[in-house]
């Protein structure tokens, strides 16, 4: 799907989908022709993501902020992130908005790779990223979530916030479970990350909610380099 030949809807049309579609779904106990109603509308969602996204390469997913800006430290490093991946012949994906997701698009496909995304619809819009090469407009965040691990063989953690820990730990989860490969789980930033990685290794698995062997689940990286080096080590 090309970011031309697709434009997202128009704002008034995304408000009132969401307001009528994941938050009534979340809202409660509903009459059942309702929750029939959202689960048809979910799984027409997850077909047109699958028709959309077809490519041959290996993919690697890049989480984080949609907050930090061109210039921020860790816009450039996610940049540099997007480019390096892509030099090594993996398509990036991000969730396809700003931030941190537009740095790994626009390092990807600034050095010829294959840029991905999977956009949200949010009250507060938000809009996909120019440096996308194909997209989705998504409604529900756990379709979303789908689509961001089911296509990728490597995850890559930049700094964030709530939705960059919940998909981070997802992945995690799932691989606890066993319900997802040990894909490598690439934190970049040591110092963004060092007080996170020492709770899950000192308090969780003292506390035994962790195995040690999980507590090692998430790599730390602070370079680009190193990011290639693990995905490539372990893919």
């Amino acid at each position: 799907m090309n970011v031309n030949q697709h434009p997202p809807p128009q704002r008034g049309s995304l408000l009132s989908h969401v307001e009528g579609a994941e938050k009534a779904f979340l809202a409660g106990p509903r009459a059942r022709e309702a929750d029939l109603e959202s689960a048809v509308r979910i799984f027409l969602e997850f077909l047109r993501a699958f028709e959309s996204f077809e490519f041959a390469q290996p993919c690697v997913t890049v989480f984080g902020s949609a907050r930090f800006q061109e210039g921020h430290r860790y816009y450039d490093l996610a940049r540099e992130v997007g480019a390096e991946l892509a030099k090594a012949g993996y398509a990036v994906m991000t969730g396809g908005g700003s931030g941190i997701m537009e740095a790994a698009n626009r390092g990807a496909r600034e050095a010829g790779g294959l840029s991905i995304g999977c956009n949200i619809t949010l009250p507060r819009e938000q809009k996909p990223n120019k440096y996308l090469d194909r997209f989705i407009q998504l409604d529900h965040f756990f379709v979303r979530k789908v689509m961001l691990v089911k296509y990728s063989s490597a995850f890559v953690v930049m700094p964030g916030g709530f939705g960059t820990l919940d998909e981070a730990f997802e992945i995690a989860t799932l691989m606890q479970t066993n319900k997802l490969e040990h894909f490598p789980l690439v934190a970049v930033g040591s110092d963004f990350w060092a007080e996170l990685i020492d709770f899950a290794r000192d308090t969780l698995v003292r506390e035994g909610t962790l195995s040690p062997e999980e507590a090692r689940f998430i790599h730390i990286v602070d370079t680009a380099s190193d990011v290639v080096r693990l995905v490539r080590e372990n893919v």
